[in-house]
């Protein structure tokens, strides 16, 4: 990195006459260091290891053409972007556009008087190292991204980490999907073994995105998964929103609220307790009909001490579950309107009437109607059978 105060002069030509008289002029003046080179062919080496901030060249040398060595410098990767002052013995319009093609900043007829030459050396000089310094600052700012891309990613790892496996086997299985719209995100999900009886269920989506909004998400999701609320009936889904509702208000939380829908299948009563603070409804097929399991509570953390309830319906043989985030049905088409919710009903239904791999062809189907790879919010889809 260049010292921002110092000024570097590389002067090169083969006479030493000229060479005195630019180090005369410039002797004086504070913050400028000299360098004279009066052999071409030794330009490019003098130039890589004195690391001027402006070079003056001349023109007209032996063994060497001028405009040649111009080009020299140019491919160069040391003086590339260096500023280069060509000097002539002569105004001539063509050997000035010549240079000029060639990557030359500045035209001198020389010798030039004294305070056109400190001027110039500086105004380039100035330009040089203020280009220097911007770079070498996106240079830093690069390496930083990249750092933080590379904890992002780990972070992102660890979060896809917290997410159960399938659940293949026993009297209810349950398949996902969840890809993030960004490399952190606001969605998490799970699902354990209250007891042999009674199995949990839950999707909860954080406001944002973000490091801030998947933070949150793991900690509700540890809160809920590792039971941590104790005098609180796990098997009763309202209780279990009302606590955390408690515990994550968003005055505490830079803000920020989730909305959840949090179920419990009692497998003996072949029944289905939940409470939705603010989510999606979650989509029940059972005996032929699609039960849209919705409440109209606030998300968790908008309003304090509010009591939720729990609701409860019977879970046929053969029903299947649907639970999911907004942002699997939030789709911006690429005309600018949004799907209806109405049409995202009427293809789930019929999607279920396949019995099939429901999520991956509604991942490629919203895909299609966005128009890109990547959805403007997260995609999280559970499909849970009984």
């Amino acid at each position: 990195m260049v010292d921002s105060q110092t000024v570097k002069v590389l002067l090169i030509d083969d006479q030493p006459m000229v060479g005195e008289t630019v180090r005369r002029m410039l002797a004086d003046e504070p913050g400028i260091e000299f360098r004279y080179c009066p052999d071409p062919a030794l330009a490019l080496d003098t130039a890589n290891e004195f690391r001027p901030t402006v070079i003056l060249q001349d023109l007209v040398m032996p063994e060497i053409d001028g405009l040649q060595l111009v080009k020299f410098f140019r491919a160069n990767p040391t003086t590339r972007e260096t500023p280069l002052v060509v000097l002539s013995s002569k105004e001539e319009p063509v050997v000035k556009a010549k240079a000029f093609a060639l990557g030359a900043n500045d035209y001198l007829v020389k010798l030039p008087d004294k305070l056109e030459v400190v001027a110039r050396v500086r105004y380039h000089s100035r330009g040089y190292i203020n280009l220097l310094e911007r770079n070498e600052a996106y240079r830093q700012l690069a390496a930083t991204q990249r750092e933080m891309a590379a904890e992002l990613a780990r972070a992102a790892s660890y979060v896809r980490s917290l997410l159960p496996p399938p659940l293949t086997q026993g009297p209810v299985t349950i398949q996902w999907k969840f890809v993030p719209s960004t490399q952190l995100a606001g969605d998490m999900f799970g699902y354990h073994w209250i007891d042999p009886d009674h199995l949990a269920i839950y999707l909860l989506d954080v406001s944002g995105h973000g490091v801030g909004s998947a933070l949150l998400a793991v900690s509700a999701a540890n809160v809920i998964s590792l039971k941590g609320m104790q005098d609180v009936d796990m098997r009763e889904p309202g209780a279990v929103v009302t606590r955390l509702n408690d515990m994550f208000q968003m005055d505490r939380q830079d803000g920020k609220y989730f909305t959840i829908w949090y179920g419990v299948y009692a497998v003996s009563g072949r029944s289905l307790a939940y409470c939705n603070a603010g989510h999606p409804p979650a989509l029940l097929q059972a005996s032929g009909q699609l039960h849209q399991l919705t409440a109209e509570a606030p998300a968790v953390g908008m309003v304090p001490e509010l009591p939720y309830d729990t609701q409860r319906i019977g879970v046929p043989e053969g029903s299947r579950l649907l639970v999911f985030s907004d942002g699997i049905f939030e789709i911006e088409q690429p005309n600018g309107a949004m799907w209806p919710f109405e049409e995202f009903l009427a293809r789930l239904q019929h999607e279920l009437l396949h019995n099939g791999e429901l999520i991956e062809r509604h991942w490629q189907f919203v895909q299609q109607l966005h128009g890109k790879e990547i959805l403007a919010d997260d995609f999280s889809m559970l499909d849970v059978r009984f």
